[in-house]
């Protein structure tokens, strides 16, 4: 396994704590809007740091490339959670994380039309796994329930999902570092969302206790920085449509935390969901360049 390879799989398994984060900060009166701000906000400082202590002129940005910023930001990160919490409202959540993980498939297609990345034998197995195993781990079949908007909000998910993956290749090409991709990302994440929803009282959640402080960073810090850190890395030496099949990981490890930390019951669908998943893993993992 190369450490781009391992860059990804660290990201998605970072992401499978979202939930388990997003959860804790509700109990402190932070909202999944407020979250929005919570994660985006407090990685892009994250992100700024990191730049000011690396190199100060990764925050330089040419005018002519700030599309690619615009859509990891708003069209994809902003966008995504949009539809995504939309859509778990509207449906079940099992439903919805299926329809966000048409992403990988997304990707691939994207990928072959704009950037001419062969679709391989093996990775069209292995988006087929990965998606199986997602709908397996998120459990379809058990009270799924689907409405038209919602199939729409949750597309629309999985589309917004898939462009941070596109948008950050642009910008990769352009010369851009992953830390300014994911700083200027994350940054425009949180103003839109400050814009979109205008919180109120939601500084004072967050500094109302030591904890609920260490709450915000920590999910600022696990759930967003160290994952898109490591998923834009990954991006550097792995084709969009490897990295993006490589982090269905994340559902994985989220019904994992669900069963150790929360005492959820793992089911037979589940553990061959996670089979498959890791099954498509290990396909892309003996992929070599070049194959067919």
């Amino acid at each position: 396994m190369n450490r781009y390879v391992a860059a990804v799989l660290g990201g998605g398994f970072c992401w499978g704590f979202m939930g388990f984060f997003t959860r804790h900060l509700g109990e402190y009166g932070i909202d999944a809007n407020g979250a929005i701000i919570v994660r985006c906000g407090i990685a892009a400082l994250c992100f700024g740091i990191l730049i000011l202590c690396r190199d100060i002129r990764q925050f330089r940005v040419r005018l002519k490339n700030l599309w690619c910023f615009a859509g990891t930001g708003l069209f994809s990160l902003l966008f995504f959670t949009y539809c995504y919490f939309h859509a778990i409202n509207m449906m079940s959540l099992s439903a919805a994380a299926i329809l966000l993980y048409t992403a990988p498939t997304i990707v691939m297609l994207l990928s072959a039309l704009l950037f001419h990345e062969r679709i391989t034998r093996i990775r069209l197995i292995a988006v087929a796994c990965a998606f199986a195993g997602c709908c397996l781990v998120s459990g379809i079949g058990t009270g799924t329930h689907l409405t038209p908007a919602g199939i729409l909000y949750g597309l629309g998910a999985g589309f917004g999902y898939a462009l941070y993956t596109i948008f950050s290749r642009y910008a990769l090409q352009r010369g851009y570092s992953s830390s300014t991709i994911n700083f200027y990302s994350c940054l425009l994440a949180a103003a839109g969302a400050i814009l979109l929803w205008r919180p109120e009282g939601l500084f004072s959640a967050m500094t109302a206790s030591a904890e609920s402080a260490a709450w915000c960073v920590g999910t600022g810090v696990i759930s967003c920085f160290i994952p898109y850190l490591l998923y834009t890395y990954g991006l550097t030496g792995l084709e969009n449509s490897r990295a993006s099949i490589l982090s269905s990981v994340e559902p994985v490890v989220a019904s994992l935390v669900g069963v150790f930390v929360y005492h959820e019951r793992m089911t037979v669908p589940s553990m061959a969901g996670v089979l498959l998943v890791l099954s498509a893993v290990l396909l892309l993992n003996r992929e070599a360049p070049g194959n067919p």
